[in-house]
C-alpha cells in the first residue's frame, strides 16, 4: 500500500476513539432493555451481538492480531467476532448462539476493552513497515471506521423496532415546522463532461478501505441531474399512477400516508427525500425515462467543478465546524429537499452528501490492482458478486468520519432498512 507516511496524533487518536465510543453507548441507551435480545432484522444478529462485537472486533483487530498481544475474554472474543450480515434469513439464525452472554457480562467486557484500547492508542507502537496490520497504522484506523459505520447500521436496526422499545432523545421533534426546503423540487442541471477521480489518495487520507485503491481517474460525458432528490410527492405520484408498492419506511392507515421515522409515525412529509431499494429507484427512474446515475456522474456531479478541478466535499475543501448537510446524528430523520443551499456542489446540486445515501446504477466491484486489506481482507471481497450496487454521499447517521470522497457504501437490490435515495440522470 503506498502513501505518504502517516503521523499519528495520540492526544487526537485517544479524543475520537473516546467520542466514539461515548456516541456507541448512547445508542445502545436508547434501546429499552426488554429489547435487548430481540432481532430488528431479520438478516442481522440480535441487539446483544453488537454491543459485544463492536469492542471485540477492536480487540481482536488491533491488540491480537495486530501487535501481538492477548485478549481480555477469548470466548467473547469468539462469540463476537463476525457481524457481516449473511446473504438469507436462515444463515442468520443458524449463525446465532442461543445462549448469549447477559448484558452486564457484555458491557463489563466493554469497559474493559475500553480501558484495553485506550491504553494501547496511548502508548504501544501501532505503525510499523515490517507488519502488514500496522503499515500506516491500518489496523488503528479499521477499528475507528469499523464502528463508526456500524453505528449507522445500529440505527437501521433500531428504525425497526417498535417505537415503544426506544427512549426518544428529549427535545428532539421528527418534523419540526423551521425545516423547509429552498428551490423546486424538479429542476435539473447540467454537468458538462470532464473527468473524475475515483478511489481514495493515501497521499490525501491516513487510511482508506481496498475498495476505494487504488485512485485512478475516469472520463464521464456531459450529462443532466436532478438538482434535488427524488421526494416522497414525487415518489406518491409514481405509486399512484404504476401501482408499485409503497417505500419500506411508508405506511397507510384511513387513506393517509404516513412515514414510520425513528421514534414516531407521522403524515407523510412532501419534501423529505423518499427512502426506497435499489430496485425502487430503477424503476421510478425509468418511469421518469431516466436513469440512475454511476458511480462516476455522482463524483462529477458532487466533487467537479466548471474549471475543471475537483473538490473533496460539494461544498468545498473543509470539514470543520457545523457542516451545511444533514449528517452526523443531527437528526435521526432526514430534512426537506434542499433545506442546506450552502452545501451545494459546485453545478447548484443539492444534498449530494447527507441526508440520505445515494443510488447508483454502478455494481459494487473491485477497480484494477485491488488488493484485500491485511487488517479486514474478507470487507469487500465477500460482496464483488453482482449482486450489490453502489451508494454514494451520506445519510443522517454517517459519522464525519465517513465522508471522504472516496467511500464507497453497497447494499443488495432488494435491502429494505437502509436510509437511501436517489435522483434521476440523463445522458
Amino acid at each position: 500500500m503506498i502513501g505518504a507516511p502517516v503521523t499519528i496524533d495520540r492526544a487526537a487518536v485517544r479524543d475520537r476513539f473516546v467520542r466514539m465510543r461515548a456516541r456507541t453507548r448512547a445508542l445502545f441507551a436508547l434501546v429499552d432493555e426488554g429489547a435487548y435480545f430481540d432481532r430488528p432484522i431479520p438478516l442481522r444478529n440480535p441487539i446483544v451481538f453488537y454491543e459485544g462485537h463492536l469492542p471485540a472486533f477492536a480487540v481482536n483487530t488491533l491488540v491480537k492480531k495486530g501487535l501481538g498481544r492477548p485478549g481480555i475474554d477469548g470466548r467473547l472474543e469468539e462469540i463476537f467476532a463476525r457481524g457481516i450480515d449473511p446473504a438469507t434469513e436462515a444463515a442468520a439464525v443458524a449463525r446465532g448462539n442461543p445462549a448469549w452472554p447477559s448484558r452486564e457480562t457484555v458491557q463489563q467486557y466493554a469497559v474493559a476493552a475500553d480501558r484495553l484500547l485506550t491504553d494501547v492508542i496511548s502508548h504501544a507502537d501501532l505503525e510499523r513497515d515490517d507488519h502488514p496490520l500496522l503499515r500506516r497504522a491500518q489496523a488503528l484506523w479499521a477499528v475507528l471506521e469499523h464502528e463508526d459505520m456500524h453505528q449507522e447500521t445500529l440505527a437501521y436496526m433500531w428504525h425497526q423496532l417498535p417505537h415503544a422499545s426506544k427512549r426518544r432523545p428529549p427535545q428532539y421533534v421528527t418534523a419540526p415546522p423551521r425545516l423547509v426546503s429552498h428551490g423546486p423540487a424538479e429542476t435539473r442541471a447540467r454537468i458538462p463532461a470532464g473527468s473524475v477521480t475515483m478511489g481514495t489518495d493515501l497521499r490525501e487520507a491516513p487510511f482508506a478501505w481496498d475498495n476505494e485503491l487504488p485512485p485512478h481517474c475516469v472520463a464521464v460525458d456531459a450529462f443532466t441531474i436532478d438538482v434535488h432528490d427524488v421526494t416522497n410527492r414525487q415518489y406518491l405520484e409514481f405509486v399512484e399512477a404504476s401501482g408499485a408498492a409503497p417505500p419500506p419506511f411508508w405506511e397507510r392507515e384511513g387513506g393517509h400516508w404516513y412515514q414510520r421515522g425513528m421514534f414516531e409515525r407521522v403524515i407523510l412529509p412532501d419534501d423529505w427525500p423518499v427512502y426506497v431499494t435499489w430496485a425502487d429507484a430503477d424503476a421510478y427512474a425509468r418511469w421518469r425515462g431516466g436513469r440512475l446515475p454511476t458511480e462516476a456522474e455522482f463524483h462529477r456531479a458532487a466533487f467537479g467543478t466548471p474549471g475543471g478541478g475537483e473538490r473533496q466535499y460539494p461544498w468545498g475543501d473543509s470539514l470543520s465546524g457545523r457542516l451545511p448537510a444533514n449528517v452526523d446524528f443531527r437528526r435521526w430523520d432526514p430534512e426537506p429537499v434542499g433545506a442546506h443551499p450552502d452545501g451545494a456542489s459546485a453545478f447548484g446540486v443539492h444534498d449530494l452528501v447527507g441526508n440520505g445515501w445515494e443510488w447508483t446504477s454502478t455494481p459494487f466491484g473491485p477497480f484494477d490492482g485491488f488488493e484485500p486489506l491485511p487488517s479486514y481482507p474478507e470487507y469487500s471481497m465477500e460482496f464483488f458478486d453482482g449482486d450489490h450496487y453502489v451508494l454514494k454521499g451520506a445519510s443522517p447517521a454517517t459519522p464525519r468520519t465517513l465522508l471522504r470522497r472516496g467511500f464507497r457504501n453497497w447494499f443488495r437490490p432488494r435491502y429494505p432498512y437502509v436510509y437511501a435515495t436517489f435522483r434521476c440522470v440523463e445522458s
